[in-house]
């Protein structure tokens, strides 16, 4: 059997599938053994209640599904006296996904969740930052290192940027992420998008505007994390659109540590285990001793004729 332990940082996985936040929960364990996960991953949670969205919440479009759910939560002081109890039973790194409004706030959300039995944060700065018009935080360099300086003044846990495909300045943004003390990059969220009936003229999502996700994003968070990975000197977990494991060898490929399962999920309640499963045999069948063996070993020839062609070309133009 092939070696499939990842590190995220300080942490070691025992292998790099887990569940993109929002598409896990407590119910799954009547499904398969959580602990065959390389970690758990909550759905985000908010310090005080949230009611969420209006319905309808969710939709299918072609290739892929809409969402605006809104974050529901009950809170954290009950996610912490209810939920993680759960996670304790399981070896599997506990990741909380936290949201807030404002730089401070997610500082302070922060510190209130390093606790035992959290093993690092998931920060979706995808969401709106109330001190910038509502633009999200991972739009920006800027208020992307803002929230993450502040966030690694107020906790020693590791924290995991989940970034935005909404953005023109990905690079940008990773590298705010990386220098204001994040350990980690998630790329990325869903793409902000929408769906109409063309029977009744109206939009099919409560919300008007809602998440894409699944096979549709794939290419584009596919990308995210090929120019993320060699931009950054920490790890990059990749997530949007998988469902096979050529999809999980893809984003290793293109630099991805480790990867997050979501829609498919929704299709198939058992796809992280298969993948784990999977992703073994297609090791074994190509003689390869660890995922380690496939991190970043995309064939970039064609990217550096083109640079060279174009660098060529400009000469000449001169």
């Amino acid at each position: 059997m092939a070696d499939l332990r990842t590190m995220i940082g300080s942490l070691t996985l025992k292998n790099p599938i887990m569940p993109a936040s929002g598409t896990f929960s407590e119910e799954l364990a009547e499904v398969f053994d959580l602990d065959c996960l390389g970690a758990h991953v909550t759905k985000t949670i908010t310090r005080g209640k949230r009611s969420g969205n209006p319905v309808p919440r969710v939709c299918e479009v072609n290739g892929a599904m809409l969402n605006s759910i809104g974050i529901p939560s009950k809170g954290a002081p009950w996610f912490l006296q209810n939920t993680l109890p759960f996670y304790r039973d399981y070896e599997a790194p506990l990741v909380i996904s936290i949201s807030a409004n404002t730089a401070d706030e997610f500082a302070r959300f922060a510190e209130e969740v390093s606790v035992p039995g959290v093993a690092a944060i998931e920060v979706n700065i995808s969401c709106p930052n109330i001190e910038d018009d509502g633009k999200a935080f991972a739009m920006k360099p800027g208020a992307t290192g803002d929230v993450v300086r502040r966030m690694r003044s107020a906790t020693h846990l590791p924290l995991w940027a989940k970034l935005s495909p909404n953005t023109g300045e990905v690079v940008e943004v990773a590298l705010a992420a990386e220098e204001a003390g994040a350990d980690a990059l998630v790329t990325a969220n869903t793409m902000l998008a929408m769906a109409i009936d063309s029977r009744t003229g109206r939009a099919r999502l409560g919300n008007i505007m809602g998440g894409l996700s699944g096979p549709a994003l794939k290419p584009i968070t596919l990308r995210m994390t090929y120019q993320c990975a060699r931009a950054v000197s920490i790890p990059v977990i990749g997530c949007g659109g998988i469902s096979t494991v050529d999809d999980v060898i893809e984003y290793l490929v293109a630099g991805a540590h480790a990867v997050q399962v979501g829609t498919a999920t929704f299709i198939s309640p058992s796809t992280m285990p298969r993948l784990v499963r999977e992703l073994d045999e297609a090791l074994d069948s190509r003689g390869l001793p660890s995922v380690d063996a496939l991190i970043g070993t995309v064939d970039v020839t064609n990217e550096a004729v083109a640079v060279a062609e174009m660098r060529d070309g400009c000469h000449a133009a001169r």
